[in-house]
């Protein structure tokens, strides 16, 4: 991969990561007619656009062909069963994480969650050397321990504290904060753990990935069906969807970046998108 497609790729996650934490929040504080969109059904359908993104992408491997691609997904899922179910256990950390970031931004703001939501650096070094038996020198230590401080001022009370309260007092800043540091601890045991997966067998990440998603629309249909399957069964499993929402579920699959094969089409249809929807609210705004 060239230098300038590797800054070019850097750019656009750092663009999608800060995109769906202000969108996100947005999302979760808009007040408008209406049932607001359940969080554990943009959960399902962000696992099912991943799942279709993956499977386009080993179609494109499997040089267009359906038989190559159906032959693949048979081999390497079908029929390896044990392998497949390995990525049961990250696939529902991650699906419980995805779930807790919502929690999170509906009882934060989003720069002390974008701030504190960075301690997965923290958890990710310490299940990398915990379990990949990785070693860190004096300077990444030392920068991981910069790294707390910062957390550490920020959640530190400020002269503001009574603003932000009035702000967000649809809401527990205890229960974003318990959210948003269990989501980082999830989030680094479970990148770990799919890290050590893909380094001990030759499967492809993509369907690595598959197998992730599959078990993850499992693991989101079950918390659909426990939390929400009153609201579901009242007003329907996409109640409170529009087009920001929609944003929001794109912007989460984040996985479709994650490839120099696909990051220019993501975010192309992020950009149409973004700015059909300020087309929109531009045009209400004008009548």
């Amino acid at each position: 991969m060239s230098t300038n497609l590797k800054y070019l790729s850097l750019g656009i996650l750092v663009f999608q990561t800060t995109s769906l934490v202000l969108t996100m929040r947005y999302s979760r504080t808009l007040k408008e007619e209406g049932p607001r969109y359940l969080s554990s059904t943009a959960v399902v359908v962000a696992e099912l656009l991943k799942i279709m993104a993956c499977i386009l992408l080993v179609y494109k491997d499997s040089k267009c062909s359906l038989r190559a691609l159906n032959r693949v997904l048979h081999d390497e899922i079908l029929n390896k069963p044990m392998e497949t179910l390995k990525l049961a256990i990250p696939s529902g950390i991650y699906t419980l994480q995805n779930n807790l970031l919502y929690v999170a931004l509906s009882n934060l703001d989003a720069a002390t969650y974008q701030v504190t939501y960075q301690l997965k650096i923290l958890t990710t070094a310490l299940f990398s050397v915990s379990m990949l038996g990785k070693k860190l020198g004096v300077y990444q230590w030392l920068s991981l321990v910069i790294l707390m401080t910062g957390v550490a001022f920020v959640q530190w009370p400020s002269d503001s504290q009574e603003l932000d309260s009035k702000e967000l007092s649809a809401g527990s800043q205890f229960v974003g904060l318990m959210a948003v540091l269990t989501a980082c601890f999830s989030s680094g045991f479970a990148g770990v753990y799919f890290e050590k997966i893909l380094k001990e067998t030759k499967q492809s990440v993509w369907i690595r990935n598959i197998q992730l998603g599959f078990f993850g629309s499992i693991f989101g249909l079950m918390g659909v069906y426990i939390y929400d399957g009153e609201l579901v069964s009242k007003n329907g499993f996409f109640q409170g969807y529009n087009q920001l929402t929609w944003i929001v579920v794109v912007l989460q699959a984040e996985l479709l970046i994650e490839s120099k094969k696909c990051f220019t089409l993501f975010f192309s249809f992020i950009l149409y998108i973004f700015l059909k929807v300020c087309s929109n609210r531009y045009k209400n705004c004008k009548k």
